[in-house]
């Protein structure tokens, strides 16, 4: 992906400043607001991304989207717009987020159900989560109607596929793995 590892960068700095002002938390409520925004419009996307659009603009843009951040952000936004690197913006917001969960022990844990998942069943794959690793975990919700029934939970490299698709695959291998012995 272009860009990652400057984003990298940029969001490990931003941490590391955050951290050391105590003001962590904040701007981690602050990337994630950012995070959401661009990822919610195509226009703000087009217009980071736009060779034609001219960099001032787009700061300009992004100081009134954004006007109540934390002046850490507002500084990596003016960071960005002097090293000609604002299209990256969405992406150092991604890994500030996935370095901020890192260092206080967050992980996410991915969900895939046939149906949306409602507040009580989310409690309980969260405190099953926590159970299986120890770790807190924000938890997001695939729906995918493929999977006709169950779930399919992903947390990290470990994955538990309790769906009704992959029980009944089981099933027809089992019956076809038979048909071919004879009595």
């Amino acid at each position: 992906m272009e860009g990652s590892r400057a984003a990298i960068r940029y969001a490990k700095a931003v941490l590391e400043l955050a951290t050391e002002k105590n003001e962590a938390a904040t701007v981690y409520e602050n990337m994630q607001d950012v995070a959401k925004t661009i990822a919610s419009s195509n226009e703000l996307k087009v217009l980071l991304k736009s060779p034609l659009v001219k960099a001032s603009d787009k700061k300009a843009a992004l100081s009134q989207i954004f006007s109540s951040i934390n002046p850490i952000v507002n500084n990596l936004i003016a960071v960005l717009d002097q090293n000609n690197r604002i299209a990256i913006l969405d992406l150092v917001a991604q890994k500030y987020i996935a370095l901020h969960d890192e260092l206080t022990g967050k992980q996410v844990a991915v969900v895939t159900t046939a149906i949306p998942l409602d507040d009580a069943l989310k409690a309980k794959v969260l405190v099953k989560v926590k159970e299986l690793t120890g770790k807190e975990a924000i938890l997001e919700n695939k729906v995918d109607a493929s999977i006709i029934g169950g779930f399919v939970l992903r947390v990290g490299d470990i994955q538990y596929n309790a769906s009704v698709a992959k029980s009944l695959n089981n099933l027809k291998r089992e019956f076809s793995n038979n048909s071919y012995v004879s009595n």
